[in-house]
C-alpha cells in the first residue's frame, strides 16, 4: 500500500538546518518547539528528547534574554537535533547563540532594530553557515501595515514577509526560510499560496494559534493538508495547546496520510458497527499505545467483520478480518492464521512487531544493495 504521492512539490532552494536539509526536493520536515522555561537546563533537555523519540526533525527553543542564551548553550551541549533559536528585538541575544551552536535564527529582520545590528547578525550567520527562519505572524504585523489593511489580512502577511526577505536580499544573505502564520485558515493558506508564487526559498507551514488538541489538529489538517496537496511546504509544525509531542505525532499522521513521509505503524481500521465481531475501539486504542516505538512504515488494517476487512487486509503489509468463530490474518495479502478474540491484542503486536523487524531486515538489504550498485 506504500504508493509514490501524487503530489508534485514546488521547486524552491536547499538550506541545512544542523543536518536536515529544508527544501530541493528534501523530505518535508517536522518540527516542535518547546514549552518549558528555557532556563530550567535539564527540562528542556529532557522535553527536546522525547520530541526526537516521536520524530521530531528539528526543535525550536525560545530565548528571551541573555540568560536564557546562556542555558541555550547548555542544552545544546546535550541533544544532538538540531535547533532553532527563537528571538525577538535583541540582536545580541542572537549573536551569543550563534557562539553556542544554533542551528538556525528565527529572527524577523525588521524588528531587530537599525542597518547595523541587523547585519551584525547577517554576517555572523553568514560567517558560521547558520540559515534564518523569517517567521511573520498575523498576531504582531508592523504598526504601518495593521494600519494600512485595517486587519490582518493575507496581503499584509505577505507584504509584510517580502520585507523582511528584501532586506536578507540587500545583504547579498539567501540561505533563509519563511512563514507567514495565521489563526485563521483561509488567511493562511492564501497568504501561503501568495509568497510560494513570489519567492523560491523554503516554506515553513504552520496554522498559528491553532487551539487544544482536537481542535488544533482538525484546523491544522484542513489549512496544512491544502497547501501540501498543492505541493506547497518544506517544513511544517502543528501548534497546539498540549503537550508538544503531540504536535510532532499529529504532524506525521498528516504526513503519512498524503504519502509525503512513512514512519511507523500506518493503521486503516473501521470505525465499528453491530456486525464487528471484535471491540475494534478498544482494540485499536490498545494496539496505537503499544506500537508507537516502531518506526518502520508499516501498514496495519484492523477491520471488525468480514464485510470490507478481507478486502482492506489483503492490501496491507498485515491485516486482520473480523470472523466468527475466528478473526483472520492476512499477511502480505494472503491468508495466514487464525486469532480469538481471548489474546487479540497480545498477538496482534506480537505479529506487527514481527512483521516490523522482517521489513526492517528487507530495507536494510535493499540499502546495502544500493550502495554497492552504486
Amino acid at each position: 500500500m506504500h504508493t509514490e504521492s501524487p503530489i508534485k512539490r514546488r521547486q524552491s532552494r536547499q538550506i541545512m538546518v544542523g543536518q536536515v536539509p529544508v527544501g530541493g526536493g528534501a523530505p518535508i520536515s517536522v518540527q516542535s518547539m518547546t514549552n518549558t522555561d528555557t532556563n530550567d537546563v535539564a527540562a528542556t533537555v529532557e522535553q527536546i528528547q522525547r520530541l526526537q523519540l516521536a520524530g521530531a526533525d528539528i526543535v525550536r527553543v525560545s530565548v528571551p534574554t541573555m540568560d536564557a542564551a546562556e542555558a541555550f548553550g547548555e542544552i545544546r551541549k546535550q541533544v544532538d537535533l538540531p535547533l532553532v533559536a527563537d528571538i525577538h528585538f535583541d540582536y545580541r541575544i542572537a549573536l551569543r547563540v550563534a557562539d553556542l551552536g544554533v542551528d538556525c535564527l528565527r529572527i524577523n529582520p525588521g524588528n531587530i532594530g537599525r542597518e547595523k545590528r541587523i547585519r551584525a547578525v547577517v554576517d555572523k550567520a553568514r560567517d558560521l553557515n547558520i540559515p534564518i527562519r523569517i517567521g511573520v505572524n498575523a498576531g504582531s504585523l508592523e504598526k504601518d501595515l495593521q494600519k494600512k489593511y485595517g486587519e490582518p489580512t493575507p496581503d499584509a502577511l505577505v507584504e509584510s514577509a517580502l520585507r523582511h526577505v528584501e532586506i536578507l536580499d540587500r545583504l547579498n544573505f539567501y540561505d533563509f526560510k519563511v512563514s507567514v502564520k495565521a489563526s485563521d485558515v483561509f488567511m493562511a493558506v492564501a497568504a501561503y499560496r501568495k509568497l510560494a508564487a513570489q519567492i523560491d526559498q523554503p516554506l515553513h507551514l504552520g496554522i498559528t494559534e491553532a487551539g487544544g488538541l482536537r481542535s488544533g489538529t482538525v484546523k491544522s489538517s484542513v489549512g496544512l493538508g491544502a497547501l501540501l496537496m498543492d505541493g506547497i511546504g518544506d517544513t511544517i509544525r502543528i501548534s497546539l495547546a498540549a503537550d508538544p509531542v503531540e504536535e510532532v505525532k499529529v504532524a506525521w499522521d498528516l504526513l503519512k496520510s498524503l504519502k509525503l513521509r512513512n514512519k511507523g505503524v500506518n493503521f486503516i481500521a473501521c470505525p465499528s458497527c453491530s456486525r464487528q465481531n471484535f471491540d475494534v475501539i478498544k482494540t485499536m486504542n490498545e494496539l496505537e499505545q503499544r506500537v508507537e516505538d516502531i518506526t518502520v512504515p508499516l501498514d496495519v488494517a484492523v477491520i471488525g467483520c468480514v464485510v470490507n476487512g478481507p478486502g482492506e487486509a489483503k492490501e496491507a503489509d498485515l491485516g486482520l478480518a473480523g470472523g466468527t468463530p475466528n478473526n483472520l490474518i492476512y499477511i502480505d495479502g494472503k491468508p495466514s492464521q487464525k486469532l480469538n478474540n481471548d489474546t487479540l491484542v497480545d498477538d496482534l503486536e506480537r505479529l506487527i512487531r514481527e512483521k516490523a523487524e522482517q521489513k526492517k531486515a528487507l530495507l536494510a538489504k535493499e540499502e546495502e544493495n544500493m550502495i554497492i550498485r552504486a
